[in-house]
């Protein structure tokens, strides 16, 4: 790889991991983690069916992680069950379907995550998406936030929190799809997970919380490829190593 095409995987993946946490900032806040992680399983199926059909497996990733989003949703607004029981049953599902229909020589990619597959085209199309779904979340933020604090408060101000929920889901899978490539979906749910927890234990405020998700996202990031590149190591494991090294620490750090 040139060194123009390392600088360029370094700020494209620099911008996946502030998004994720970014998102997972509010994910936290709404008692949502384990919808992040299972959300990221669920693009396995759609990319193996473009991999089937010779597509990008990140728009199978997108197009599948789009569908499930809506239909937890959908059945999450209609019935009396729980999103994380919704997007368990799509998890276990997708997981299954996925392995098993993934050609062998692409399942530890789609899986583990790998860089070195992401082009010039690929690069520019991640980081510009990245930059308008943090742009997105960033206009519902505040709606967001006070339907957290209290959902009756929301509609009282005339918020359709439905939608702003939807909106954010769809975001989240987005972010999903863009990163599987770095992460793997086994461990996206992570990048969007873990940093978030970390800056939770270290912010004195929301606005410093949001701000150190998305930074402690961007430092998993390029520390985890830098890593995987020098020890020649799956870049999804070891950006999870990363963040969960930064967990730990930050721990430590509320401990005392």
């Amino acid at each position: 790889m040139t060194n123009t095409n390392i600088i360029l995987l370094l700020i494209t993946g620099a911008l996946v991991g502030g998004v994720s946490g970014y998102l997972g900032s509010f994910m936290v806040l709404k008692r949502m983690s384990l919808v992040g992680d299972a959300l990221s399983h669920v693009a396995l199926p759609g990319m193996a069916i473009a991999l089937i059909l010779n597509l990008n497996p990140t728009l199978g990733a997108f197009i599948a992680l789009t569908l499930a989003v809506i239909g937890v949703w959908y059945l999450s607004e209609k019935s009396e069950i729980y999103p994380e029981a919704l997007v368990g049953v799509f998890f276990t599902a997708s997981l299954a379907i996925g392995i098993l229909i993934t050609p062998e020589p692409e399942l530890l990619e789609a899986l583990f995550g790998n860089f070195e597959k992401i082009n010039l085209l690929d690069g520019v199309i991640i980081a510009a998406s990245s930059v308008l779904i943090f742009t997105l979340v960033s206009f519902i933020a505040k709606r967001l936030l006070l339907g957290i604090v209290s959902e009756d408060l929301a509609k009282a101000e005339g918020i359709n929190m439905k939608k702003v929920n939807l909106i954010y889901l769809l975001l989240v899978g987005f972010v999903v799809a863009l990163g599987v490539k770095f992460v793997g979906t086994l461990l996206m749910g992570a990048l969007v997970v873990v940093p978030a927890v970390a800056a939770k234990n270290l912010a004195k405020s929301i606005k410093s919380y949001q701000i150190l998700g998305a930074l402690l996202g961007v430092v998993s990031v390029v520390f985890g490829l830098v890593l995987s590149k020098y020890f020649n190591f799956s870049s999804g494991p070891i950006i999870v190593l990363v963040s969960i090294f930064i967990f730990i620490v930050s721990y430590i750090f509320k401990r005392k």
